[in-house]
């Protein structure tokens, strides 16, 4: 009976990872590899402690990933600390706003704090395109590693 709840509970892990993957509320990778960890307990699969350490390896390096990129992004375009910060600020302001808000928030506040830096429009701009980059790769990298979490799940559970 307990395999069928941590069975459940594991389907419940991947699906919430992979909208993680979109969703800045919701840690992706972690949450699929917690499937993952959830499907090894049963008795329907079995994953070395090897794969275990690699999945777990990958979510904890793209979920500090997540949060490094799209800084990363911004300074790769010239922006400035204040286009970073302001691209800091734009995602939690645009948290509240929806998906929308999460994709233009770091966008928008990249391009803010660069005008505060430097009242040059097109050097904002760039900024926070380098911005939006970054953070497009970070959710990048999240499907990438919540797929092949879920694709392990799968594959253990069919075998």
């Amino acid at each position: 009976m307990a395999d069928y709840f941590l069975l459940a509970a594991g389907i419940i892990c991947i699906i919430a990872g992979l909208i993680g993957c979109l969703v800045p509320v919701l840690p992706g990778p972690p949450l699929s590899f917690a499937g993952v960890f959830f499907l090894h307990l049963t008795r329907f699969a079995d994953f070395g402690k090897t794969t275990l350490g690699i999945l777990a390896i990958i979510a904890i390096v793209v979920t500090i990933l997540d949060y490094i990129v799209p800084v990363w992004g911004t300074r790769k375009f010239g922006g400035s600390k204040y286009g970073a910060r302001g691209a800091t600020v734009g995602l939690i302001i645009g948290l509240f706003l929806g998906p929308p808000g999460i994709i233009l928030g770091p966008l928008i506040g990249a391009v803010v704090g660069e005008l505060i830096f430097k009242d040059d429009l097109k050097y904002a701009l760039k900024a926070g395109f380098g911005s939006l980059l970054g953070f497009m790769t970070g959710i990048g990298l999240k499907l990438i590693a919540s797929f092949i979490m879920t694709f392990y799940f799968v594959k253990e559970l069919i075998k």
